[in-house]
């Protein structure tokens, strides 16, 4: 599975490994992608969301059903 947030979208980044020598090779930089499970009082479930550190600290903040609704006015199936 691809390393990406759900809410926040955050996909990962690319550059270089630079050796001592300056020799450079290419590397990813993956976002902190974390499997969480929240309840849905709504819908009377628990839905497991896939996010970075960010997007659960703005799920924090939001809430789960507003994160919820904003997953899925991106077109992310949840």
């Amino acid at each position: 599975m691809s390393a990406h947030c759900m809410l926040t979208g955050a996909r990962p980044g690319f550059g270089n490994h630079i050796s001592h020598s300056h020799r450079r090779t290419s590397r990813r930089f993956d976002p902190n992608i974390q499997s969480k499970r929240y309840w849905l009082p709504g819908e009377n479930r628990y839905v497991r969301l896939r996010l970075s550190a960010k997007g659960i600290k703005t799920v924090d903040a939001i809430g789960a059903e507003a994160a919820v609704a904003r997953i899925r006015a991106r077109g992310v199936r949840v």
